[in-house]
């Protein structure tokens, strides 16, 4: 029976994955000069388990790679190689080769064999010639005779072994090639069939090796097990001259005979396990799976436990309501509190499974270590990454797709915020920039900021560059929070040239619309001569989220929270027409456009003008407008069902989501009923007369 090791195989890749950023983290921490024994340990047995599961699977492309890295290593490992920065920077090569090799076996793609070739140049070069010699030479002695070895091996694995998922077949193909194998398998100890676990080991194998072996390369091979089984390798080593050995005479010196009826032969280079046919997986870039710590699995399966006691309380007094057809005080008393418990178990349940898809947001910051100390040397600046918050936890699929946009940020801090050395000692600072990560909860949402103590926002380079490319005119009045904002805009560039690193104009309006199609918005402050600060506010998940219930007509609509500014009652004297454009709105020291609900979902207004009516002011995609409705209802969490996928794709909706009437309700998309205004998709009402308070050349400047 052949074995599927594919099903096996997404594990692999996502241990694989996690034991890179184990290796990466820990060499961007050693100290050069200084060999950390526990700190080149890890990094040893990280390398180590991937070079070995890519055996077992049979990537060996990979195995090979990071054998070569691994040797590196355990240079350093035995204090024969101090720790350098040559040999820090090719290990952090080699682990982005072993992470591009693993995705693209990941994805059946393409390796980029030319810079997997180079860097494992590089590695032997650091090795030595010496080094690589010695790997494929023959051993030979000063007389030109070559030393052909025949070493016994027994191997006893202990009955536990095969549960820490270590494989006798894969140790002795990996025998095989060292040499010609002949192997006898001991199945003495093989218990009858009624007392036989599938989990256990029971067999034991003696072994005749012969080749051009040294003992190390056998250890090697069960140095994973050497805690796990029995081990005992002989060897009787015999020189002949290299002139007269022939393939005949060292074939006749192997030549053996099985005597023992309890042991039969079998060859190490047939037990291979057949490659199963099977269909492609589908190709993706994101994780499918998360780990989930026991504590959650054991809080969900009680509360399933109180949810069935509940339900079982409630179903016998519905009984009894039934057989005595008699409703007191008393029992509807307990029905309530039946129901109240019902509520309660149901919303903890729903908070602890939605923990569950809840990760801490250090999976992110990890990756900006790296990312600093690459840019920081291409840049010459030096750079002190401070980490807060990276316990915070938000939703997995938020925590996907915010990656980029703070690769961005990180990238712009670096390059446009903090200073080189020389320039930071003549404005009287350490020559050392300090970069900030944190994080934290705020409400419902995830705060994440990121700032530094460079030289801040130039806005006198700003709005000249603005102006330049026409965004603006020379003539426009700004705030310095609204000259700050024109680095979102798109193309927009204050680098003097272009690099591999910025001047292309591409990368923060990238930020901004990847953070508001999660729903969330970003904004900077700055100070010029001492930092810029990011600050990304951010749903906890996109599967739940905090809604205003509105009433317009007959029908109910969910408006995320996180868009709404205020709710006021409309005052007659603020409101401006456009004559054939738009209703304007005085709101304090600034007009924002009047969008009616009814008009948009085509419903009957009874009531044309606005005075007295209820407007919630929302601000989406940078812009704010003021919706009218007909009456606030409650503010509650709805679960969001997406359009697209029950229904179809609805301008200006971004999912329902079901009431507890059972009702089916509509969740506004803010950013999209307002861009919907400001493209003239909206059916506008007939102009209103100006109202006391108001006239047409405020409206028209507005």
């Amino acid at each position: 029976m052949s074995i599927d090791m594919r099903q096996f195989h997404q594990t692999f890749f996502e241990e694989s994955f996690e034991g890179l950023d184990i290796m990466e983290t820990e060499l961007l921490g050693l100290d050069i000069g200084d060999t950390d024994i526990d700190v080149i340990n890890t990094i040893f047995r990280a390398a180590h388990s991937i070079k070995g599961g890519s055996g077992t699977f049979g990537f060996n492309d990979v195995a090979e790679f990071t054998h070569v890295a691994e040797t590196l290593l355990d240079e350093m490992r035995d204090g024969v190689r101090p720790v350098t920065q040559t040999a820090v920077e090719i290990l952090l090569k080699s682990v982005d080769i072993i992470r591009g090799m693993l995705t693209a076996l990941r994805d059946e793609g393409e390796m980029d064999a030319a810079q997997v070739a180079e860097v494992k140049a590089e590695l032997d070069s650091l090795l030595g010639d010496k080094g690589a010699e010695a790997s494929s030479a023959p051993v030979a002695d000063d007389t030109g005779s070559s030393i052909t070895s025949t070493w016994t091996i027994r191997f006893k694995p202990h009955t536990e072994m095969l549960r820490t998922g270590n494989d006798p077949v894969r140790m002795l193909r990996a025998l095989a090639d060292l040499g010609d194998l002949d192997v006898r398998v001991n199945i003495s100890d093989l218990p009858g069939f009624n007392d036989l676990n599938p989990e256990d080991a029971f067999l034991s194998w003696e072994m005749s090796l012969n080749g051009e072996v040294t003992e190390a390369d056998i250890l090697e091979v069960f140095e994973w097990v050497d805690d796990e089984c029995d081990l005992e390798i002989t060897a009787a080593a015999t020189a002949t001259s290299a002139e007269n050995v022939s393939p005949e005479s060292v074939a006749a010196s192997l030549a053996t005979t099985v005597k023992d009826s309890a042991t039969a032969t079998v060859s190490a280079k047939e037990a291979t396990v057949p490659a199963a046919r099977t269909s492609k997986p589908a190709k993706t870039s994101e994780t499918t799976s998360i780990r989930v710590d026991i504590d959650k699995v054991d809080e969900i399966i009680n509360l399933v436990g109180e949810l069935v006691i509940t339900q079982s309380m409630l179903g016998q007094m519905g009984g009894d309501f039934e057989e005595t057809r008699n409703i007191d005080t008393a029992r509807l008393e307990k029905l309530r509190e039946g129901l109240g418990q019902l509520e309660r178990n149901t919303r903890e349940l729903q908070e602890s499974v939605m923990r569950i898809r809840m990760l801490p947001i250090s999976f992110v910051f990890s990756r900006m270590p790296r990312l600093i100390h690459d840019l920081s040397g291409k840049l010459d600046k030096k750079v002190n990454l401070v980490i807060t918050g990276e316990h915070t936890e938000l939703d997995k699929t938020v925590m996907e797709k915010i990656g980029d946009p703070m690769v961005h940020l990180v990238r712009n801090a670096l390059d446009h915020g903090l200073e080189t050395p020389e320039r930071r000692v003549a404005a009287g600072k350490s020559e050392t920039g300090t970069l900030n990560l944190n994080a934290y909860h705020q409400g419902g949402n995830i705060i994440i900021e990121i700032f530094d103590d460079g030289a801040g926002l130039n806005r006198e380079k700003i709005h000249r560059k603005a102006i330049e490319r026409g965004i603006i005119t020379a003539d426009d009045n700004l705030t310095d929070e609204m000259i700050e904002d024109m680095i979102f805009h798109p193309g927009f560039s204050t680098a003097d040239q272009v690099s591999d690193v910025s001047g292309r104009g591409v990368g923060m309006d990238v930020v901004r619309k990847n953070i508001k199609a999660l729903g969330g918005k970003v904004e900077v402050k700055s100070e010029e001569g001492a930092g810029a600060k990011f600050t990304i506010r951010l749903p906890l998940t996109l599967a739940i989220l905090d809604g205003q219930l509105v009433r317009v007509g007959d029908d109910t609509y969910v408006i995320p929270l996180i868009s709404i500014i205020e709710s006021i009652q409309v005052n007659p004297e603020h409101v401006n027409a456009v004559a054939g454009k738009a209703e304007l709105y005085k709101l304090r020291n600034e007009y924002i456009p009047v969008i009616r609900a009814h008009r948009i979902f085509g419903m009957h207004e009874e009531e044309n003008e606005l005075a007295g009516r209820l407007m919630v002011v929302v601000e989406g995609d940078g812009h704010r407008a003021g919706v009218i409705v007909d009456d606030l209802l409650a503010q509650q969490q709805v679960v969001i069902k997406s359009l697209e996928t029950n229904y179809r794709r609805v301008e200006g909706m971004s999912g329902a989501t079901i009431l507890g009437d059972g009702t089916v309700a509509l969740i506004l998309d803010i950013a999209g009923l307002v861009n919907m205004f400001r493209g003239g998709r909206y059916d506008m009402p007939p102009p209103a007369p100006i109202k006391p308070g108001g006239s047409a050349a405020n409206s028209e400047a507005a």
